[in-house]
């Protein structure tokens, strides 16, 4: 099986007013659905209250990103799938309940993982 990051930046989730209460329960149906069909593997929001910093192999800490590149934010989900086409599923299920669409993307195959 193939794990898949199923994403969307902080930006793209424009919820009317008074449809949030129904997004959060909406997206926590899908989680527990994945979760029942035993494909969850991670997910979650990045906290963008919290600014990122790099940490170097000496343990040495810098401020922000890398230079030149975009702080990533919004949610995340990892689903461990059969086929890219129940990826495409899942992620259409997920871009109903946030109500903006996701970007599916791959990770390479690690037996390790």
């Amino acid at each position: 099986m193939t794990k898949y990051l199923i994403s969307f930046p902080g930006e793209a989730m424009v919820v009317p007013e008074g449809e949030f209460a129904a997004v959060v329960e909406d997206s926590h149906a899908v989680i527990e659905e994945a979760k029942a069909a035993g494909v969850y593997v991670f997910g979650g929001g990045l906290d963008e209250g919290v600014d990122p910093v790099r940490v170097a192999a000496d343990g040495t800490v810098a401020e922000g990103a890398y230079p030149g590149h975009k702080v990533p934010n919004g949610g995340y989900t990892v689903l461990e799938l059969p086929s890219r086409e129940a990826a495409l599923e899942w992620a259409a299920k997920i871009a109903a309940a946030c109500r903006c669409p996701q970007e599916l993307r791959q990770f390479h195959y690690d037996p390790a993982s």
